[in-house]
C-alpha cells in the first residue's frame, strides 16, 4: 500500500550509446518509471535544477578516469538541487532544500548517505538556488581551490583565465581580484568580454573570436603571466605558454576545445616553456577538496553579502531539453553558468 495521495512518475534521461565527437540525439533515451516506495533511511528528492558541466562529456566516455564513467542505460550523472518530498531519514524532513548528485531526472530516491555522495541541506534564503550550482557549488569549489591551492597567487601577480565568462572562469577571476592580483580573461565575443570587465571586475578581457590572443596577451600582460587557469586547452594554452614568467603556475581544469575531438587530443607544443621558466602545470579535480567546501562557501558567501562578488546563470527550462542544452557548452552558446530547470521552485 502506498501512502502517497498521487503516484509519482519519474522522467529520466539515460545514456544510450557512447558518443563519437559531439553528442547527438542517438546518444540519449528518454524514459519514465514509477517512483518506488521508500525504505528506512531513504529520501525522495524532487529535482529543481541541475548543473550542466563540460565534465559531463568526459563521464560519457568509457575507460579509466578520476571518476567512473556513466554506464550505458544509466541515468545521466548530474549535480543538482531539489526539495525533499518524502523522508524516512532522521537527517532530512519534508520540505528541506538539498544539494547532491540528483542525475538528469525528475526524482532521486535512495539512502540519504549514499556511496555516490551524500546530500546536504542548503539555505535558499542565503542565495538563489541556481547559485548553489555555480559559485556556491562544484564550479565555484573548482575555481576557489584550483586557484588558491594549486595556483598559490600573490598580490600583484598577473592571472590569466580562459573561459572567463563561464562558470569556473567567472569565479577564478573574482577570487584572484580579491587576493590582489591583476586579472586578464579570455572569452568569446564582445558581450562576454564586456560582462567580464564591467560586471565581474577583471582588468581586461581578450576576445578570442574577433582578435588575436597572442596580441592581446602582449597588450594586457606586459609583465608576463604568473598564473594561467586553463579551461579550454588547445591553441589558447599553447599561446599562453609563450608568455609565462619564471616559476609560473598553470592550472589544468579543463580542455573544452578538445572534448569532442574525433582525432587525437592536441597537446601543448610549447611545453618546453615550462622547463625554460622552471614553471609547473598541475591538474585540479574538485572532489579532492570535498572536506573543505565549507571554507569556500563561507568566504565567497561573505563577498556576495558585501556586494563584492557577482555571478551569472544561464537557465534553460525543461528536462527534455537536456541534450541540446549540454551541446550549448561546446558551441559557446551559453552566457554564464549553464543550468537546466527541471521543476518550478
Amino acid at each position: 500500500m502506498s501512502n502517497r495521495p498521487h503516484p509519482l512518475t519519474n522522467h529520466q534521461i539515460r545514456l544510450a550509446a557512447r558518443p563519437v565527437g559531439l553528442p547527438t540525439a542517438d546518444n540519449w533515451t528518454h524514459t519514465q518509471e514509477p517512483v518506488r516506495e521508500l525504505e528506512d533511511g531513504e529520501i525522495v528528492v524532487k529535482t529543481l535544477y541541475i548543473s550542466i558541466d563540460p565534465a559531463m562529456r568526459g563521464w560519457m566516455n568509457g575507460g579509466k578516469s578520476y571518476i567512473r564513467p556513466v554506464e550505458i542505460n544509466e541515468v545521466m550523472r548530474a549535480g543538482g538541487v531539489g526539495r525533499v518530498v518524502e523522508s524516512k531519514s532522521d537527517k532530512f524532513k519534508v520540505g528541506d532544500i538539498v544539494s547532491g548528485s540528483t542525475g538528469v531526472q525528475e526524482y532521486w530516491i535512495g539512502a540519504a548517505d549514499n556511496k555516490y555522495g551524500a546530500f546536504y541541506k542548503i539555505d535558499p534564503s542565503f542565495a538563489p538556488l541556481p547559485k548553489y550550482l555555480n559559485a556556491l557549488g562544484m564550479p565555484g569549489m573548482t575555481a576557489y581551490f584550483g586557484l588558491l591551492d594549486v595556483g598559490m597567487p600573490k598580490a600583484g601577480e598577473t592571472v590569466v583565465v580562459s573561459g572567463a565568462a563561464g562558470a569556473v572562469g567567472q569565479t577564478v577571476g573574482q577570487v584572484a581580484k580579491q587576493k590582489g592580483c591583476r586579472v586578464v580573461g579570455i572569452a568569446g565575443g564582445k558581450d562576454k568580454c564586456d560582462f567580464v570587465v564591467n560586471e565581474l571586475g577583471f582588468d581586461a578581457c581578450i576576445d578570442y573570436k574577433n582578435s588575436s590572443v597572442k596580441d592581446g596577451l602582449k597588450e594586457h600582460c606586459p609583465n608576463g603571466v604568473d598564473i594561467y587557469f586553463d579551461n579550454v586547452g588547445g591553441e589558447i594554452l599553447d599561446t599562453v605558454l609563450t608568455r609565462i614568467n619564471m616559476k609560473a603556475r598553470i592550472i589544468i581544469c579543463g580542455a573544452i576545445s578538445q572534448y569532442n575531438n574525433t582525432t587525437p587530443i592536441q597537446g601543448p607544443s610549447n611545453y618546453l616553456s615550462l622547463l625554460v621558466n622552471r614553471a609547473r602545470m598541475e591538474g585540479i579535480v574538485v572532489f579532492d577538496y570535498a572536506p573543505r567546501y565549507h571554507e569556500a562557501v563561507k568566504e565567497m558567501g561573505s563577498w556576495m553579502a558585501q556586494g563584492q562578488f557577482h555571478t551569472r546563470e544561464d537557465i534553460v527550462q525543461g528536462i527534455d531539453n537536456f541534450p541540446a542544452t549540454l551541446n550549448m557548452l561546446f558551441e559557446g552558446k551559453n552566457f554564464g553558468k549553464l543550468v537546466l530547470q527541471i521543476a518550478a521552485e
